[in-house]
């Protein structure tokens, strides 16, 4: 039913999109919150039209950079709220997200949107012009249940052919009512047909994958359309949750039965699309679930390569396949006997009983009987007999009896296809470009061997996206030889142009061409295993005792790194793998607890197939871990009277305790910085500095740090100790205390000097804590700079703090004051 909107939605021109570039182009992300699920390529207008949320954009093919238009689409306001009624998101379900784009003439698009759970359908007209598209949406809406999903996350396919859409979708608002539907959008009626409602035999949860329009004689009604999609194997068994890959078939003239099967179809027919790898005793690894289909046209219409994606459902391991088809295979398929359900236990058999004729399933066409000229003139028995059977018992094999490309335990798995046949030297190929679950497109040419046995030869593996994100769709131009990738992030081009380009027959250029099959990597790669001189050394330094890492890329995610060591003693080369101390990464080695005999020449060399490729030579020094630690002889005091010489002569005090920790091996000096880069250790050695003069360097440089904070220290505690004063001037054993300090010959502290190293201690004096049970006293004791080494004045500050132990408080109160005496232990901070 066709509904008025209540306003013209006009086109915008939206700002200049952000650009992101990395390997393969330009981003285009003016997009509003995702969904670029849907994209339709027009290479004679030179437009490409983008789905997204609530919005419709128009961009330029060769230039994605270039600011993009896009029409406002969005979804009735009483159906948004509907749907947030419901328990859905307002971000990423209420909404409109543009699902569907089918060409309809030559001006006009036929569109259609999830508009918040109420699907809705309209016309996008964008004119005859290829410079400026009008780029404008119909003024009237229709109904999109049939034509579109009520989910925006729910998998389904659409074609437009001949005024007529084919879907396959659900059409309830829980997803639980899926069918195939065939809707006039031509002209007032709105007559559809669709396959058997809440009918296992028939659909059972089936997820749609593509649909294609193939020819099958000469004769227009014979013309079907072939569905692809994924359902629970109804042969399986009531307990079993088998997931099997379909195809199906509909003749493009059924209009139903006369007195059954009325507006449902009456040649539908299924069979099963097996990809599997044969194995011992004919058990085969089967990869069930269907991911994509590519069609492949050729010279004849009528015989198209199907090219299928294809996963595992096996909790054990994680794969992807890629299998062929011819339509040869699938007509035979449909051509062979009918499963059926018969016997004690009601199993799948094949059916071996009468076949009605005109045989079930073929259309209504003078090839077979010019007596029936609509599927209303097929006898009842052909109807009834359509009712119950609509599963092949032959299933359709590829081609080869095996996939041509196989991906097992990968961190990715293959989700989009699409396949472009070029021309070599050799001969014709077939490239296929895979998109993944990651935002990766890998390029693979299959090819068969001398054996027969196919191989699988990768050409390129593109990085499209930035983060990680499963790629959505995919579209080709052959015109501009570009693909272009979709996902939640944006449309990105896959590839350059300048990269690869088109075959010619010519004797020119023979050096930039190279046999596909029988190709000779080691006539255009000069630098090689054997020519590994070549490769700059680079000397890397490492401390006894830690770890480091050897960096080295492959230029290829296929090859395979190797690791090769040669001693200073020894030129022979090792092959190192993987232990207890050196561990192999994407991106180099990892080498840890070194050892001194750990140094020489490590080479990195990276293999795939037959080829191999010197990348990176790295001569490892090894620093014993003695060098980093230098004596220090320690003085201990065996008195308090005793006392250490300063740099300036003058008596330090000494305070009796225990000697800090001797350098022992394998431990850290205290004075060394606690964080420092591998790029600092690469300066030892260099530069005629020694590891002492470096160490020194870097004391130095801690020192000058430690200095500023310090002295921030000092004034914060100075600006403590003047608001505090006005106590410690009524205290009178705090004052007899600080006398007698004094005149034991302790110098005031200078305010001016800087630069100070702190010795703290805390006073167990018991007549100071018998004056003032809540003080603890510090010494703060404050050196010069390093090249200056004299003793500065000492000052004493203090800090207050209240006990908070109220028996700590009874235990002072009946003590008496006494004489306060000098602290009689410090400790080193």
């Amino acid at each position: 039913m066709r509904s008025k909107t209540p306003r013209v939605v006009p086109s915008s021109t939206r700002p200049r999109p952000q650009e992101l570039r990395n390997s393969s182009g330009v981003f285009w992300t003016g997009g509003v919150s995702g969904g670029y699920e849907s994209m339709l390529l027009d290479e004679d207008h030179g437009w490409l039209l983008v789905g997204g949320k609530d919005h419709i954009y128009l961009l330029r093919p060769d230039r994605l950079d270039l600011p993009s238009r896009s029409v406002y689409w969005p979804a009735a306001t009483e159906h948004v709220e509907h749907c947030r009624l419901a328990g859905k998101s307002l971000e990423t379900d209420c909404a409109n997200f543009v699902r569907l784009l089918q060409p309809f003439n030559k001006t006009h698009v036929y569109a259609c949107g999830t508009g918040a759970f109420q699907p809705q359908c309209t016309y996008l007209h964008l004119g005859p012009s290829t410079e400026e598209p009008l780029f404008m949406l119909s003024h009237a809406v229709e109904s999109g249940r049939g034509k579109c999903p009520f989910s925006p996350r729910e998998p389904f396919t659409a074609r437009l052919t001949d005024g007529e859409l084919y879907a396959g979708t659900s059409v309830d608002f829980m997803g639980a009512n899926a069918a195939i539907f065939r809707t006039t959008i031509q002209g007032s009626s709105q007559h559809y047909i669709r396959t058997e409602a809440y009918d296992h035999n028939w659909l059972n949860e089936p997820e749609f994958i593509a649909s294609f329009s193939i020819p099958d004689t000469h004769s227009p009604d014979d013309d079907k359309v072939y569905f692809f999609f994924k359902e629970k194997a109804v042969e399986a068994g009531q307990w079993d949750k088998r997931v099997y890959s379909r195809v199906a078939r509909v003749c493009k003239n059924d209009v139903g039965g006369r007195r059954s099967l009325i507006n449902r179809w009456t040649t539908f027919l299924k069979a099963r699309l097996v990809c599997s790898v044969p194995g011992p005793s004919g058990v085969d690894t089967h990869f069930d679930e269907l991911e994509d289909i590519f069609v492949l046209e050729t010279k004849d219409p009528q015989n198209p390569t199907i090219y299928g994606v294809f996963s595992t459902s096996s909790s054990v391991f994680r794969g992807s396949a890629v299998c062929v088809y011819s339509m040869a295979s699938i007509r035979a398929a449909f051509n062979g006997p009918f499963a059926h359900k018969e016997g004690p236990d009601y199993r799948w058999v094949e059916f071996k009983g009468h076949i009605p004729y005109p045989r079930p399933g073929a259309c209504p066409s003078e090839t077979y009987d010019a007596l029936h000229k609509s599927t209303k003139d097929f006898p009842d028995e052909v109807v009834s007999f359509m009712r119950q059977h609509q599963l092949m018992w032959e299933p359709v094999p590829p081609l080869g009896g095996r996939p041509i490309i196989t991906r097992v335990n990968a961190p990715c798995m293959f989700k989009r296809l699409v396949v472009d046949r070029v021309e070599a030297e050799d001969g014709p190929y077939d490239v296929l470009h895979l998109g993944t679950d990651d935002g990766k497109v890998v390029k693979v040419v299959s090819v068969t061997t001398d054996s027969w046995d196919p191989e699988e030869i990768i050409l390129e593996e593109l990085s499209v996206f930035k983060s990680p994100t499963p790629v959505l769709s995919m579209e080709l131009s052959t015109k501009r030889q570009q693909l272009y990738v979709s996902s939640e992030l944006g449309v990105a081009p896959a590839g350059a142009p300048e990269t690869c380009s088109r075959f010619f027959p010519s004797s020119k250029r023979r050096a930039r061409r190279q046999d596909v099959k029988y190709g000779d990597p080691w006539s255009q790669c000069p630098v090689t295993e054997d020519d590994s001189a070549s490769v700059e050394e680079k000397s890397l330094y490492g401390v006894e005792g830690n770890s480091t890492f050897l960096e080295c890329v492959p230029r290829s995610p296929q090859a395979e790194l190797r690791w090769t060591s040669s001693s200073k003693t020894t030129e022979d080369r090792r092959p190192l793998s993987d232990d207890h101390r050196s561990l192999h990464m994407k991106r180099g080695l990892l080498v840890q607890r070194l050892e001194l005999a750990d140094a020489g020449l490590y080479t990195c060399t990276s293999h795939e197939h037959s080829y191999s490729q010197v990348l990176a030579r790295y001569r490892l020094h090894i620093i014993p871990n003695h060098s980093l630690h230098p004596a220090a002889p320690h003085q201990q005091s065996h008195g308090p009277s005793h006392g250490k010489a300063g740099p300036a002569g003058g008596a330090l005090p000494v305070f009796p305790g225990p000697p800090p920790p001797a350098s022992l091996p394998g431990l850290r000096n205290s004075w060394l910085p606690q964080h420092r880069s591998y790029k600092d250790l690469h300066m030892v050695g260099s530069n005629s500095l020694s590891v002492d003069e470096y160490c020194e360097q870097l004391w130095y440089r801690e020192k000058r740090r430690q200095q500023k904070l310090r002295t921030l220290k000092l004034k914060q505690e100075s600006r403590k100790a003047r608001q505090r004063s006005l106590w410690f001037g009524t205290n009178s054993s705090w004052n007899l205390w600080f006398s007698k300090f004094r005149a034991a010959g302790r110098p005031q502290a200078s305010e001016s000097q800087t630069g100070n190293k702190v010795l703290q201690s805390v006073s167990t004096s018991p007549s100071i804590q018998k004056s003032s049970p809540n003080i603890s006293l510090n010494w703060f004791n404050r050196e010069e700079e390093p090249e200056n080494r004299e003793v500065s004045d000492s000052i004493f500050t203090w800090t207050s703090r209240r006990k908070e132990s109220e028996q700590a408080q009874k235990q002072t109160k009946g003590e008496t004051n006494s004489p306060p005496e000098p602290p009689p232990t410090a400790a080193v901070v």
